[in-house]
């Protein structure tokens, strides 16, 4: 599974605007809605499961990087954002520093399989500190898919 297959080209947010954890989230979702990958009448539920899921454990992994994550029944399919804070958010992260790098997926009940598949790939490249500086550094959701594509075809030439 490829971060291409799964990441949600319109839905990348390059510069969030939200500065508070459940305003990311809130802010996250919305672009997800707003690419037609989650139904407006689910965005409430989608937030709320979210928010749910980061009062058993934050997501922020540390090293400046978040990953909030659901199962949610009006997913048909893995979905997932990248979002970019430039001034950083207090996450609550296991290292106590603010996140600049979110991930946020979304996926089926039923397929937990591909939302351990997507939670792996995209910590992998995240433990790459130049992947990390690279999106740190992308002003666009081109150079974001750019990046993420560039991750992808690295993967495929080490599996050869």
């Amino acid at each position: 599974m490829k971060l291409t297959d799964f990441v949600v080209k319109d839905a990348i947010v390059p510069q969030l605007q939200s500065a508070s954890k459940e305003d990311v989230i809130r802010e996250m979702v919305a672009s997800l809605k707003n690419s037609g990958n989650i139904k407006a009448e689910e965005e409430e539920a989608v937030v709320d499961a979210i928010l749910k899921r980061e009062e058993l454990g934050s997501t922020g992994i540390g090293n400046g990087v978040a990953v909030p994550h659901t199962k949610h029944p009006s997913a048909e399919e893995l979905v997932a954002t990248v979002a970019i804070s430039r001034d950083g958010v207090d996450f609550a992260s296991l290292d106590g520093e603010d996140v600049f790098i979110l991930f946020l997926l979304v996926s089926p009940p039923d397929r937990p399989g591909d939302h351990l598949r997507g939670l792996e790939n995209i910590s992998r490249h995240l433990r790459s500190q130049d992947f990390c500086n690279f999106l740190k550094q992308s002003n666009s959701s081109q150079d974001i898919w750019d990046l993420l594509a560039e991750a992808d075809s690295s993967d495929e030439e080490e599996a050869e």
